[in-house]
């Protein structure tokens, strides 16, 4: 007996032991990230849903938001500014919901707190939705098959994809006025991207900081042969008139002045495209016509 209680008692001295040898900065994680600020440092009062923080999304968003469906995504750079941005509200976790690209940008969406979507900022948008400061500048890329080459001169004479309600669409239509009869219009990236490996078209046009994601996922066989400059950014959505719109504003462009934004951009971006977006070629809109 003398020997069990002495056994269980130099057992609980190094559980004891353990405990206080942890390090006291332990990260702090949501999901596989790492957060740099601190939980509740800009605290939200009124949640979309009360007790929690709802984050929407449209997939798929390969990098930005790394699996198909919001209980397999775990990290991305669009994952783990969203965990950021919850953390800093004063959460330990946030709901991803998953929505149409459509609804979401025309803003049919509700009972939500932000959407983070690789949105970019329009005037039009802004008209149903409001949006966060910027946090990320992205043009317009032009992803063809590595096989059938297409440059700047012969994308007018081609067919080209885009995704609907898209400012790869819009562009595409009134700035290269390639006619309705030459475009084919999807509704979302994975259907763009499945018609162009298929050779149903021969160019795919969105953002460029997408288009070299999926360079990157199919190891060439795609490529981007150029970008136009649009100096467009990309902006979180909020509800219209949206109570914590301003605190998360706030939240929003500490993440950008902490150097927190550059370090998610370094990790997930630029690291997995392998080049610096600015050495893509520019392409000229005037070419061909």
């Amino acid at each position: 007996m003398e020997l069990t209680k002495r056994s269980f008692l130099a057992a609980a001295a190094l559980a004891v032991l353990a405990h206080f040898s942890m390090p006291a900065n332990a990260a702090d994680m949501i999901g596989n990230c790492e957060l740099s600020g601190k939980k509740g440092s800009i605290p939200i009062t009124n949640p979309a849903k009360a007790g929690q923080f709802t984050v929407v999304v449209s997939l798929p968003a390969p990098i930005w938001w790394n699996g198909d469906t919001p209980e397999t995504i775990k990290d991305g750079m669009e994952y783990c500014f969203a965990a950021e941005i919850a953390w800093r509200a004063g959460y330990d976790k946030f709901e991803l919901v998953n929505v149409g690209w459509d609804p979401l940008v025309t803003g049919q969406v509700t009972d939500f707190d932000l959407a983070i979507s690789e949105i970019s900022i329009t005037d039009e948008r802004k008209k149903v939705v409001d949006f966060s400061v910027p946090y990320f500048g992205s043009d317009i890329g032009v992803l063809v098959r590595a096989d059938a080459p297409v440059d700047e001169k012969s994308i007018k004479q081609k067919t080209v994809g885009v995704q609907q309600a898209t400012t790869g669409a819009t562009f595409v239509a009134d700035v290269l006025k390639i006619p309705a009869g030459q475009t084919q219009v999807y509704p979302d990236q994975g259907d763009m991207f499945t018609a162009l490996a298929a050779g149903q078209i021969d160019a795919a046009v969105t953002d460029t900081s997408i288009v070299l994601a999926e360079e990157v996922k199919t190891k060439g066989q795609h490529v981007v042969a150029g970008q136009y400059k649009t100096g467009e950014s990309y902006g979180a959505i909020y509800p219209k008139g949206g109570a914590n719109n301003a605190t998360l504003d706030k939240i929003i462009q500490s993440i950008i002045d902490d150097g927190t934004m550059s370090k998610l951009a370094d990790k997930y971006l630029a690291a997995v495209w392998g080049k610096d977006p600015a050495k893509v070629p520019y392409f000229n809109v005037d070419a061909g016509s």
